[in-house]
């Protein structure tokens, strides 16, 4: 009886507020009059409530709990991020989901999770020797392997988030500045090859675009051109919910998805917009509040990355609907619909609270 309460509120109230802003938004664009048991309102509900019990479960799990068995989880994580290269379902020229009787899930959302517990296990269990350049290179080789795999589906958003969780954690677990340093350096070299070989051709044309979107106004430059109208038009106050002429006449591409803070814009103004930034701007503050008073390192190091994975999301998705990042295809953190995406942030959310708990109780 007495557990029920022992949650962190702050947080958890405004996760729901912005998956009720989702449930809210995605209504009217998905409604036609016919057909609704199927249409992308009625499978978020699901996928809702699929994410509250989950939620729920993970956060009055022990966390540590995770510790034991990271190598298997991050083994399995590989293994899915493998098969979906053979027999991934192909949506919009990318082999990202794996379909099983009907239910589709996209490794790579679930495997943002298991990379930072992998991480996290990682370098709390070596603190006492962080400072030794080792522990870089070892946790390096099977995070190449890993994003080799994602970048071959590809998913360039995907891998970006993976190689920002690995990089929180080296920052956060107190590795010497001078081994960043080198680091970037590589970074930065590694891009400029990236861009020669690495590529694809739509992928450098969505850079590009965002530099020039009027280039391609019909092709690449389209959905950009769209979204920045969508926003734009909705001025202080918005046109209403479900009374957004570019969402609802169709305009704009991927409203449910890549482009749904465009639809939020439009219909709720620059009001809606400020409310869903002040909301993931209370998440981001709960998780790092949670992860400096975290009873253990292990505790601190999972709920930092997970606030990255958070942040990083947040950034490249709303940068794409005001053109000032390409167009990758990262989801809005509890905002897009999908139930890999929703799963997934409901158990970061989850294990965030799990920590926070383990805090007071400790």
């Amino acid at each position: 009886m007495n557990k029920i309460p022992k949650l962190n509120w702050l947080l958890f109230a405004s996760a729901m507020l912005l998956i009720l802003l989702s449930l809210a938004v995605l209504y009217p664009i998905s409604y036609d009059g016919k057909n609704t048991g199927q249409d992308h309102f009625f499978h978020q509900l699901i996928y809702v409530g699929v994410g509250l019990v989950v939620f729920f479960l993970f956060s009055f799990l022990n966390y540590r709990s995770f510790k034991n068995y990271s190598t298997t989880l991050f083994l399995l994580g590989l293994l899915l991020l493998f098969l979906v290269l053979i027999f991934g379902k192909v949506v919009r020229g990318t082999a990202g989901w794996l379909g099983l009787y009907g239910i589709h899930i996209q490794p790579v959302e679930l495997f943002k999770v298991v990379v930072a517990i992998a991480l996290a296990k990682y370098f709390s269990v070596h603190s006492r020797t962080i400072h030794e350049p080792r522990h870089i290179i070892i946790t390096l080789v099977p995070l190449v392997f890993s994003l080799a795999l994602i970048l071959m589906q590809p998913d360039l958003g995907s891998a970006l988030i993976i190689l920002a969780i690995w990089i929180s954690i080296l920052l956060v677990s107190g590795v010497k500045k001078k081994h960043i340093l080198i680091l970037i350096v590589i970074g930065l070299v590694l891009s400029f090859v990236s861009w020669g070989y690495l590529l694809k051709d739509y992928q450098k044309d969505r850079i590009r675009t965002v530099f020039n979107p009027l280039s391609d106004p019909l092709g690449t430059g389209y959905n950009v051109i769209q979204s920045t109208v969508a926003v734009g038009s909705g001025g202080i106050w918005g046109k209403g919910l479900g009374h957004g002429s570019q969402s609802q006449l169709n305009f704009l591409p991927e409203k449910h998805t890549d482009f749904i803070f465009a639809v939020i814009a439009e219909e709720m103004g620059l009001g809606g917009a400020l409310f869903v930034l002040v909301l993931f701007a209370v998440i981001l503050s709960r998780m790092i509040s949670i992860a400096r008073s975290s009873s253990d390192n292990f505790g601190k190091l999972l709920v930092s990355s997970f606030a990255v994975v958070i942040f990083i999301q947040v950034i490249i998705n709303i940068g794409m609907n005001i053109g000032i990042m390409p167009v990758t295809g990262v989801p809005l953190p509890f905002l897009s619909y999908g139930g890999s995406s929703l799963f997934t942030t409901m158990v970061m959310t989850g294990i965030a609270q799990s920590v926070w708990r383990g805090g007071r109780e400790g």
